[in-house]
């Protein structure tokens, strides 16, 4: 491999971002009817969104993040390939700046291990972005174990992010809170099915501090194994499994969230995340969330410091990239 001179980062600091989206380029009727269309699921974004390389490196040099790992995980193939081979030209262009978290289009497993292959051995993807449930189909599905199985065999990083795509509920916009349980109900569906135990070599990272399932893990702890639940699990395989998991801050910097997810995977199982390029994601909402994680009190400051740059473990490559040092290699 070659050695990669790091860019000049006169701003940057400790922070390296996990949970970072990018948006392919578009033009300004494509963002209008981008908008249009969440404005018909009762998302009320003010104006169609844009992202852009220079908007993120700029709020990056400003916040003092290092590095952001980008994801972007569109709904058909083609469109979710074309989006894999920009973010590799993003990272080719920024090599200590950006990292890519390669989409895998897990409604179908043949072609989520095809793109896998290709993101890790063309592209040199950093890692792998998943949706909880993408095109109907949950990560726990058992059509998936082929994947599961490859990217266990490589010691992967897979983020997991939930689909904010998907129509409320009730008539609240879905990325407030059915995120969350969308979350929780995949992440609780593969530790019934075992998913994790099962793929150790993977490293899962739950975005929104985990959305949900942190706050009830202990009630899957207490009834996971009576008699009235198929597929029972004991409150030792619950433990052992979920203490494996990592989440990100994205949105949840603040003690109500980070307090359950310390109770549940460990303040070392924690890494920054910024949300940062979603279309919810303003610069002061961003500003207010990095700024809570150390101020929340949720965290003890060597705890806080901790968060800002564990991501580098998770990503070997990236540190190398941004000539920052990782504490250990990928698992």
């Amino acid at each position: 491999m070659n050695t990669v001179t790091p860019e000049p980062v006169d701003a940057a600091g400790p922070y390296v971002d996990v949970h970072a989206h990018f948006s392919m380029p578009s033009t300004a009727d494509e963002r209008t009817r981008a908008w249009q269309a969440m404005l018909a699921q009762g998302i009320y974004f003010r104006e169609p969104h844009e992202w852009s390389p220079e908007q993120a490196l700029s709020y990056m040099d400003s916040s003092g993040t290092a590095v952001q790992l980008l994801s972007n995980i569109p709904t058909s193939l083609p469109a979710l390939r074309a989006s894999n081979d920009y973010g590799a030209s993003l990272v080719a262009e920024h090599p200590s700046r950006f990292g890519l978290l390669a989409a895998l289009p897990t409604d179908d497993p043949s072609a989520a291990v095809a793109e896998a292959r290709r993101a890790r051995d063309v592209l040199g993807a950093d890692g792998f972005a998943v949706t909880t449930n993408y095109r109907g189909v949950h990560l726990g599905d058992d059509s998936l174990a082929p994947l599961w199985q490859q990217l266990d065999e490589w010691g992967s990083a897979v983020f997991v992010h939930p689909d904010a795509r998907r129509p409320p509920t009730l008539d609240h916009p879905a990325p407030l809170y059915e995120v969350a349980f969308d979350t929780a109900r995949t992440v609780f569906d593969m530790v019934f099915r075992r998913t994790f135990a099962r793929h150790p070599g993977i490293t899962f990272v739950i975005a929104h501090c985990g959305g949900a399932f942190p706050a009830l893990t202990g009630r899957l702890r207490l009834l996971g194994d009576e008699s009235w639940v198929p597929q029972g699990i004991t409150a030792h395989d619950v433990d052992a499994q979920v203490s494996t998991l990592y989440v990100d801050t994205a949105a949840t910097a603040f003690a109500p969230s980070l307090l359950p997810a310390v109770a549940a995977v460990g303040a070392d199982h924690i890494v920054y995340g910024s949300d940062w390029g979603a279309p919810c994601t303003t610069p002061a909402t961003a500003e207010a969330n990095r700024a809570s994680l150390a101020d929340c009190g949720a965290l003890s400051p060597a705890q806080a410091a901790g968060v800002r740059d564990r991501a580098l473990d998770l990503f070997p490559d990236v540190a190398r990239r941004s000539g920052r040092p990782a504490g250990r290699p990928n698992l």
